[in-house]
């Protein structure tokens, strides 16, 4: 059932990510043990869910939303989402957006920067899902800093 989740990425035996899951979809992943579900969709979006934080925590999970504006990430989001995953070690985590583009660029710089991932591998989920646009390139190339060599 996980696999059938918009644009599910399993990245580690203790992290996943995905598009917008759905009720039986976050039900599905309660079950397969996940016990933190972030969410940097907006929660005025048309797809957002009506009671995310309320489903996810009926089903015995934390619930942790940082509303991420698609046109406008700022670096204050990318700490929060730091100090969330650092915060929350140990537990299984589910990582979702409404398509997953924001959580693969926070999750590839997440890794690359916090699990020492090498850069190629901590992005290859991004490169499977979208070429990110300028606004995004730029922020991703702020973010790594300046080039070491």
């Amino acid at each position: 059932m996980l696999s059938g989740i918009c644009n599910m990425r399993q990245l580690a035996p203790d992290l996943a990510t995905s598009g917008q899951p759905d009720a039986d979809e976050l039900a599905a992943i309660a079950a397969a043990g996940y016990r933190l579900v972030i969410n940097l969709a907006l929660r005025d979006a048309d797809y957002a869910r009506a009671d995310a934080a309320g489903t996810v925590r009926a089903l015995g999970m934390d619930y942790v939303h940082i509303p991420l504006a698609f046109d406008a990430p700022t670096p204050q989001d990318l700490r929060t989402f730091f100090a969330v995953m650092d915060a929350n070690r140990g537990k299984r985590i589910w990582v979702h957006c409404a398509a997953i583009k924001r959580v693969s660029v926070f999750l590839g710089l997440w890794l690359h920067l916090c699990r020492g991932v090498p850069l190629s591998a901590a992005f290859a989920p991004q490169r499977e899902i979208w070429q990110p646009d300028a606004l995004w390139s730029r922020f991703i190339a702020d973010a790594l800093g300046p080039p070491h060599g």
